[in-house]
């Protein structure tokens, strides 16, 4: 049996891209898959587009409205913190969806485990707030 029907008998994916990087170990609905998939700059640079055009993003005490900003927010913290985010588990919260994800880069403390709070609408995230 080939590798790749193997897997999908399991359930899951392999646990490396074609570009020898980890694949997330959970499953995912698709706009937080595609959040959390850091190893795509396409998908990184575009992040706006994941989002509804009245979308919050609440991290770090700050407040980030509508997906320009919020792809702003997602470029600038990636330049700063150079990070990547390993979702490790998903639970429901009543409307939202909670990924807590292992956070890993050049930070204080580094890596730390961070819930990610996310509402879902369409197809397209409604708001994230990203917590302790």
């Amino acid at each position: 049996m080939r590798t790749s029907a193997r897997n999908r008998l399991r359930g899951h994916f392999p646990p490396f891209r074609t570009d020898g990087k980890r694949r997330m170990s959970i499953q995912l609905p698709g706009p937080l898959a595609r959040y959390f998939d850091e190893g795509d700059p396409e998908t990184s640079a575009r992040a706006g587009e994941l989002f509804a055009a009245d979308a919050t993003v609440v991290d770090e005490g700050r407040t980030h409205r509508g997906p320009v900003a919020i792809a702003a927010w997602k470029r600038e913290a990636k330049a700063k913190y150079r990070h990547t985010a390993e979702p490790l588990s998903v639970r429901q919260e009543g409307a939202a969806m909670v990924v807590r994800a292992r956070i890993s880069g050049d930070f204080p403390g580094s890596p730390v485990d961070l819930d990610h709070v996310f509402v879902v609408s369409d197809g397209r995230i409604v708001s994230l707030e990203i917590r302790t």
